[in-house]
């Protein structure tokens, strides 16, 4: 029966900084790339938005945040138009600042 140990043979023949690259390329690959929105979706993120603001209802915020999509439940506290950053309370009382850009998917909760 053949004993095949995978990766860990080949590692002894490598330079230390190639194992490295190859680390950090296998991290890269798991990397996401930024969704696009058409103008309907900001549309419809936008009524959202003031609506949730409106009736202080909770939202869950889907956001881009380098390198991934990141998912938050909480409360507009209020959008800063000029920065493009909305203000989100999350059930923890914790502050958290999102790009508008960045944002991917907002549904009620």
């Amino acid at each position: 029966m053949i004993r095949d140990r995978g990766r860990i043979k080949w590692t002894s023949m490598m330079l230390p900084e190639h194992v490295k690259l190859l680390r950090d390329w296998a991290k890269e690959d798991t990397y996401e790339k930024p969704k696009e929105l058409d103008e309907q979706q900001v549309e419809e993120f936008n009524n959202i938005l003031s609506e949730a603001m409106e009736y202080r209802k909770e939202l869950a915020i889907t956001y881009y945040a380098e390198p991934r999509h990141q998912f938050i439940i909480g409360k507009i506290h209020y959008i800063d138009a000029v920065k493009h950053i909305i203000h989100v309370v999350d059930q923890f009382d914790a502050i958290h600042y999102i790009s508008l850009q960045g944002v991917a998917d907002i549904q009620f909760t």
